[in-house]
């Protein structure tokens, strides 16, 4: 038994107990007659004395050439800290060592295995492992469990089933790229790894698996944004017999129960929010609402002046920034570099201040009068003591700017408390977006989406106007998930792939396993995909997905920690008939 109490389980009612402990060297302190060790395992830390008075001068010796990291197995009794440390539940003990093992010896790590450490990120995570051993990764490695616990626990009380789908399929436009492998026993032809089990849990409905969950890996081939993975995991949900009010009850049941049994918050209310108005009012369709700051639009109130600026654009439309009367002009013109950076794309900024006694001092004095900017603040819903930031051009590009510079003001601000959850529904999605290049449409969300009843007409007149059974679950500024209503029979499902562009045969060589079971009684059905390390990330009050995962890649796809992806040899090239072409 290389051990019969964990690191940190050792309390005053242990006082007199023989023990054997196990772990590693976490920190050693030599005052000459007496020797301390700290030894820690995932469960906390254990403080070991050596004593000159009651320990022999050999095991005195050996704690001496202990080493950080040491793997160590220690036997002995508990006794009364006579330093009590009340930081640490283990702190008013201490095990005075009659034994001492050295299970393995270790190099001196890179950096320091502490809650605030030395390592950089890229150092951290080549040596992973070694820094799975500090406090903040390890207790979110525990976090991620717990809420994956969770959830498999609500689902199965709501009858859900957890069934495997494969990872090895076939390729199919879904609009990441896939990753491929080539299959050895099949010469030229390739596997893909699955951007989602979309196709496999509709399948399942069809076998009349009517509640499905699968806690799965996905796989994309894209460029990595900030804080995106290659591989990542998703809570994925299909139901059969539903309609979308019977979805959206169910996850924002699992929703609030996560919320309750994790974070011991109560949520009660999940506001609906069409696409259109999400846009409207905060720029994008996945809003922060725990603030403010919603947008106004200012065209009519800034269109009749010799300001061609604002008569030239599409769209004109401001925020109040609360408070933010007190910014020096120093502070305002680093903020419009800040909105003038290519990340955000905007050609500038105008701003007008709310002064506390009723007037209005702006940058565009010479073209507006304070009664046009009265206008602006009851537009804006700006108050005195306010600061008015306007930005103006083409309707979505300016919409996403000022959506970019709202979250960074709220941040300086200090308005996106990681402490404070405000769930969303957005709903109505645009079926379709217009590729403003190629001039073709694809799908906003999958080629299986439902439209709104009543609007399939539409596809050959307005396919524009098409509204999505679509609907996303947005946390905190996060989309957390997101799902539809799927089309369930063959004649519809043809429809949507000719106005994607698919000929009737590709339609049929790529997705003629799913039409041909629509013709076996498909029921109607719809689900929803939950991106798990981004709800791990919001619930544990961060918004860094990778320290939620075990082994991150970087921003570059690399796991610096084996070095993959990797070559292969040439006799593993000629196995699977590949020849490269560099």
């Amino acid at each position: 038994m290389y051990r019969s109490h964990s690191c940190g389980e050792l309390r005053e009612s242990h006082i007199d107990s023989a023990v054997t402990l196990s772990g590693w060297v976490s920190k050693t302190r030599d005052k000459g007659f007496v020797v301390w060790v700290d030894i820690r395992d995932r469960y906390g830390i254990t403080q070991l004395v050596f004593d000159a008075d009651r320990t022999s001068p050999e095991l005195l010796e050996q704690a001496r050439n202990l080493g950080r990291e040491f793997v160590i197995q220690v036997k002995g009794k508990v006794i009364e800290r006579a330093s009590k440390n009340a930081n640490i539940p283990t702190g008013y003990i201490e095990v005075l060592v009659e034994e001492l093992i050295v299970l393995n010896e270790s190099k001196t790590p890179p950096f320091t295995i502490e809650n605030e450490t030395d390592g950089g990120e890229d150092l951290r995570m080549k040596y992973r492992y070694l820094d799975i051993r500090r406090n903040p990764v390890k207790n979110n490695l525990i976090f991620r469990s717990k809420v994956t616990m969770e959830v498999r626990k609500y689902l199965s009380n709501q009858d859900f089933i957890e069934v495997e789908t494969p990872y090895l399929i076939k390729s199919t436009p879904e609009g990441a790229r896939d990753f491929v492998v080539p299959s050895r026993m099949n010469e030229g032809q390739f596997y893909a790894l699955p951007q989602s089990p979309q196709t496999f849990k509709q399948l399942l409905m069809v076998g009349g698996m009517d509640k499905y969950f699968q806690i799965v890996k996905c796989f994309r081939d894209e460029d990595l944004r900030a804080d995106r993975q290659p591989e990542f995991t998703q809570i994925d949900c299909e139901m059969a017999f539903v309609e979308q009010e019977d979805i959206l009850d169910v996850f924002e049941g699992l929703t609030k129960y996560l919320l309750q049994e994790i974070n011991g918050i109560t949520v009660d209310s999940f506001p609906r929010m069409t696409y259109d108005e999400a846009m409207a009012k905060y720029g994008n369709d996945k809003p922060d609402i725990r603030f403010g700051m919603e947008f106004g639009e200012l065209n009519n109130v800034t269109q009749h002046k010799e300001f061609n600026v604002f008569n030239k654009a599409e769209l004109v439309v401001g925020i109040a920034v609360p408070g933010a009367n007190t910014y020096t002009r120093k502070e305002i013109d680093k903020l419009i570099d800040w909105v003038k950076r290519p990340q955000v794309g905007a050609l500038g900024m105008v701003y007008c201040r709310c002064n506390e006694d009723g007037s209005f001092k702006s940058s565009v004095d010479k073209f507006y009068d304070q009664e046009d900017l009265a206008k602006w603040a009851e537009a804006t819903g700006a108050k005195p003591g306010d600061l008015i930031c306007v930005l103006s051009g083409q309707t979505n590009k300016v919409r996403a700017q000022l959506s970019a510079l709202r979250m960074e003001l709220a941040t300086r601000l200090g308005l996106r408390k990681n402490t404070e959850f405000a769930p969303l529904w957005v709903v109505d999605f645009p079926l379709l977006e217009l590729d403003e290049e190629t001039g073709h449409y694809h799908a906003m969300h999958h080629p299986f989406t439902s439209p709104k009843p009543g609007q399939l007409a539409l596809l050959e007149t307005d396919p524009g106007a098409v509204r999505a059974n679509a609907y996303d679950l947005v946390l905190n500024g996060n989309e957390i998930g997101g799902g539809s209503i799927r089309i369930h029979d063959k004649e519809t499902q043809a429809t949507m792939f000719r106005h994607l562009g698919f000929t009737p045969e590709e339609a049929k060589e790529q997705f003629g396993f799913l039409m041909d079971a629509f013709q076996y009684g498909a029921p109607p059905h719809g689900g929803i995909a939950f991106g798990l390390d981004r709800l791990v990330a919001i619930l544990g009050g961060q918004e860094t997905i990778r320290d939620f995962i075990a082994f991150p890649k970087n921003n570059s796809g690399r796991d610096v920690m084996i070095d993959a992806p990797a070559a292969i040899d040439d006799e593993q090239l000629k196995e699977l008939n590949l020849k490269l072409d560099l």
